[in-house]
């Protein structure tokens, strides 16, 4: 089978962007990691205070949140220097952060130095995620963008189902400290990769003026050189962008998108082990209900992805909103378990899978010098929903109402989420981009 080159400029293009998509899909897996098995936990440190102390419904929800504020600040500082930066180093630098912190909290003996050092992680975290959609965006050709962005932010439900899995095989024989151990290491198995195969975006540098950089990293991982002018003196750069007329209107409802997104995301992810368990499942079986809302991401992420590669990603997202608020509904009517399983996967599709897609709309939203900022205003003022989530969970269960007003409640928000990105508008018309350009048509390459 081949595929013309108006997709791939040569066979070594070709490999260089896998490179890169993997390696960005692997830290997200560990971001994923990291974030999830946190909910796997949690039943375990609230039934032994031994562990770091008496742990309340509200504690729990609370230290479920401290993660999610360092995501949204380790987000915004990343979108404050990450067009002036540069790509790379970002990247690197988020992978030793968020490693370092997943390390330490094995340690943690009091709830105080573990909500730090949950704090401390995710600041790691958000700037990896803050990052990543760029670096796709820059690297990956025209028309397998949406796809490529699927791939590499389905690592966060890949690492849900890592961290359920690992939680079910080896909770009783290495504990939640050596659970937390495994997301430290990223530091020791992917930075070493990462020098060596992660290079800098074209694009950015070019959109820097370093026109023989650029260059010299697309003679040597066979990128087309990226043909348009080096961002204007005039021309606003990272988030000073966001609020100009081109932009404005677009980046507040995507922040609203992603508010919505990541609080489904994480207030499921944080309570529905602990909802089943309530509702008579054993710890096993109410894990593997977290298993299905991951799995069921992947899949459904991925398969929603290719249809918005031709379609769009906005009428996809709309879709996958308004499927996730059906399955909420349907678990609060007493369905036998097959059907239960199935409306998780689907929740699982219309929540995590959702922001997902998000993410891909977003970073292909913006030209090269607002990208990373706009990206990290997605995941940084989404992870205000991320934080609201596993509180508003907290909450509830504390306070005593029945499970279903849980579910009740995040339906809501998924309604919300479609009809907010209905009204999202085509950014202004382009005056410049940087992009990799499609190589001369013609030839072939082995696909």
């Amino acid at each position: 089978m081949t595929q013309t080159t108006q997709t791939w400029a040569s066979p070594q293009h070709k490999r260089s962007v896998i490179w890169i998509v993997a390696l960005a899909t692997l830290a997200i897996i560990f971001d994923g990691y990291d974030l999830v098995v946190y909910g796997t936990v949690l039943p375990t440190l609230m039934a032994d205070p031994t562990q770091l102390g008496e742990i309340s419904a509200q504690q729990g929800g609370a230290l479920g949140s401290y993660a999610l504020i360092g995501v949204m600040v380790g987000a915004l500082v990343t979108g404050a220097f990450g067009d002036r930066v540069g790509r790379r180093r970002m990247m690197l630098i988020n992978i030793v952060w968020f490693s370092v912190g997943m390390g330490a909290a094995a340690f943690s003996t009091s709830i105080a130095t573990f909500g730090g050092l949950r704090f401390f992680t995710g600041i790691g975290v958000g700037g990896l995620v803050a990052t990543a959609g760029a670096v796709v965006a820059e690297f990956a050709p025209p028309g397998k963008r949406n796809l490529f962005n699927a791939i590499v932010y389905s690592g966060v439900p890949a690492g849900g189902v890592l961290a359920s899995l690992l939680a079910i095989l080896l909770r009783d024989a290495i504990g939640w400290r050596g659970l937390f151990l495994i997301g430290a290491l990223p530091l020791v198995i992917l930075l070493p990769i990462a020098l060596v195969k992660l290079p800098e975006s074209p694009a950015w540098l070019v959109s820097r003026g370093r026109l023989d950089k650029a260059q010299t990293i697309c003679d040597k991982f066979g990128f087309p050189m990226p043909t348009a002018a080096p961002t204007a003196p005039t021309e606003k750069i990272g988030f000073p962008a966001l609020a100009t007329r081109k932009y404005a209107l677009g980046t507040g409802l995507l922040g609203m998108m992603s508010f919505a997104g990541l609080l489904l995301t994480y207030g499921l992810n944080t309570w529905l082990p602990k909802i089943m368990a309530d509702a008579g499942y054993n710890a096993d079986g109410s894990l593997a209900f977290l298993l299905v809302l991951n799995g069921g991401a992947i899949v459904g992420g991925l398969i929603a992805s290719k249809i918005a590669d031709g379609r769009g990603p906005q009428s996809v997202i709309v879709t996958t909103f308004f499927l996730a608020a059906v399955a909420l509904v349907m678990l609060t009517l007493g369905f036998p378990l097959p059907v239960l399983l199935t409306a998780v996967a689907i929740a699982g599709v219309g929540t995590i899978g959702t922001q997902v897609l998000v993410y891909g709309f977003v970073s292909n939203y913006y030209d090269t010098p607002a990208r990373a900022a706009g990206v990290a205003w997605c995941a940084g003022f989404g992870r205000l929903g991320g934080i609201v989530g596993p509180i508003i969970g907290g909450l509830l269960i504390g306070a005593g109402f029945a499970n279903n007003v849980n579910f009740y409640i995040f339906a809501v928000i998924a309604l919300a989420g479609g009809l907010v990105t209905l009204f999202v508008p085509r950014p202004l018309q382009h005056n410049r981009r940087i992009d990799l350009p499609a190589a001369p048509s013609g030839t072939t390459v082995d696909a």
